[in-house]
């Protein structure tokens, strides 16, 4: 039996993986290098004396990613299911490791990342992750109690509130917790979960808990810059050297890109007007530079890595592999959304990076790990 199970992990790896996903993957990734590059090289010249930093960082941290990604490919999916019950604990562990004194790390009065002396990321990217393996796992072992409301809609959401309010109350993390949400809700819905429970009590418990948030800044303080960011999104020229600055000046790096844009490097708004634009605000630069046909041509590349992990998820053997897989393509896809919202002024500022655009090693790390996966689920999903 054992040796059975050896040769059929074996043969599977022996698959090819979706090769349409590689390419879209390495072709964000390279597109992503070339942005970094044009975009933080004024940034990187006042903070460091070297225009390349940053992207030489991020380069290193990519070809690191890769080699990651394409070992992670080979490795069955299925032992991560072993895992899932730890993933969950190991997931708010990391996140409350920011209050440990002497590894938290605050940067602009957010305590959002851990030093480990080698290295300095975010947690909250590690429970991204975990909180995906969680609850594919746990919904493939428990989808014959997803039908009803207590066992398939209350208890799996109730598992969300420890990292919830270790996000909240310790981070302060409000762009997080909207990610890790919106992908739970999509895994049960695909899962087996009922639609009629989301637009009932779940509709009413964001309502209640959005409000719930602008009460407490509003009475105490906590997370008042939420409420300036609504403000702002409403009229951002109406407080263009406050609260609107970053805002105002992506948008006018949109508008002046028009339709086939300045041209690569030409950027003007990356002069130390708008803020970090190799970070959350890349695409603004990207619509610059590019313009309109470059900004669609990125759009598109997102567009073919949810196809394509859309499909994988549909031919993957197993519910694990299938929710694992929309889990995975979840993560990319709403926080691309979001962060081209923001970036338009089409909804209010989160601080959600771009995936393979904006600039961050570890985080490009993980991700490149998770794209290992979604081809190794490719793998099994695919006839010899």
């Amino acid at each position: 039996m054992a040796s059975r199970k050896v040769e059929k992990v074996l043969n599977s790896n022996k698959k090819p993986f979706d090769f349409i996903l590689c390419v879209t993957i390495l072709v964000l990734l390279a597109l992503g290098i070339v942005m970094v590059l044009s975009a933080s090289a004024p940034s990187s010249l006042s903070t460091t004396g070297n225009s390349y930093t940053y992207v030489i960082n991020q380069a290193f941290f990519a070809a690191i990613g890769i080699f990651l990604m394409f070992v992670i490919s080979k490795i069955d999916y299925r032992y991560y299911k072993r895992l899932y019950k730890l993933a969950y604990v190991g997931s708010i562990i990391a996140l409350c490791s920011v209050v440990i004194p002497g590894i938290g790390v605050t940067v602009k009065g957010a305590t959002r990342w851990i030093n480990l002396g080698f290295v300095q990321f975010q947690p909250s990217e590690i429970a991204k992750v975990g909180l995906i393996v969680f609850f594919a796992g746990y919904l493939a072992d428990h989808k014959n109690e997803l039908g009803s409301f207590k066992d398939g809609f209350i208890k799996p959401l109730a598992f969300l509130i420890p990292p919830v309010g270790a996000l909240f109350f310790l981070q302060d993390h409000l762009s997080a917790i909207i990610v890790i949400g919106a992908i739970t809700c999509i895994m049960m819905l695909m899962a087996g979960s009922r639609l009629k429970y989301f637009l009932t009590a779940g509709v009413t418990g964001v309502v209640a808990a959005v409000s719930g948030m602008f009460i407490l800044a509003q009475k105490t303080g906590v997370g008042g810059f939420r409420l300036a960011r609504i403000t702002t999104f409403l009229n951002p020229f109406a407080d263009m050297q406050g609260d609107g600055w970053q805002v105002v000046q992506s948008l006018y790096a949109i508008g002046s890109g028009g339709l086939f844009g300045l041209g690569l490097g030409e950027s003007k708004q990356k002069y130390l007007y708008l803020p970090e634009p190799h970070n959350d605000f890349i695409f603004a630069i990207i619509a610059e530079e590019l313009g309109f046909v470059g900004c669609a041509i990125v759009i598109a590349l997102f567009a073919v890595f949810i196809w394509r992990g859309i499909l994988i998820a549909m031919k993957a053997p197993d519910s694990f592999g299938s929710l694992l897989a929309i889990g995975i393509t979840s993560l990319v896809g709403i926080q691309a959304i979001i962060n081209i919202a923001v970036v338009t002024s089409s909804m209010p500022a989160t601080g959600m990076s771009l995936p393979f655009f904006s600039y961050g090693g570890t985080a490009l790390v993980i991700l490149l790990c998770c794209m290992g996966v979604l081809l190794n689920i490719s793998r099994a999903g695919n006839k010899v």
